[in-house]
């Protein structure tokens, strides 16, 4: 089965998640969706991700979700999981023209020619590129 927006999949799939309180959720690996999976490790709205499966002809990416709270009262650190540049429509922004999520306090995961960054990145390295998603 192929899939048109993989990047897309793998966002409903984190929701998805999130939405149903599993701890973790997996899906095809992409060198895309491990950079992606990367930063959000890095900034912190996730608790980690493993490739299962690795060198093999179908490997997946296992994320393992992030939550805070005791257990009956346990809430998703990502509140809200937005894909913007779409395989119909492309959102690209200039580096004066980085979006800034909820005043800075999520994050804009941007493809860029220096390569997949954070929005915060991206504007301290002066580039501009497509921008694929906000997370909060």
């Amino acid at each position: 089965m192929t899939i048109s927006d993989p990047i897309g999949d793998m966002l409903n799939r984190i929701r998805t998640a999130l939405l149903a309180g599993n701890t973790a959720t997996s899906m095809p690996n992409s060198k895309m969706k491990v950079s992606i999976a990367t930063i959000l490790k890095d900034e912190g709205f996730i608790d980690d991700f493993s490739i299962v499966n690795e060198g093999e002809t179908k490997s997946y990416i296992e994320i393992k979700m992030r939550y805070v709270g005791e257990r009956f009262e346990r809430k998703p650190v990502i509140n809200g999981i937005k894909r913007i540049s779409k395989p119909g429509l492309r959102v690209y922004a200039g580096r004066r023209t980085i979006p800034r999520v909820l005043s800075g306090i999520g994050i804009a995961i941007m493809s860029t020619p220096k390569g997949v960054m954070t929005g915060k990145k991206a504007r301290r390295l002066g580039v501009g590129g497509e921008v694929l998603c906000h997370v909060w």
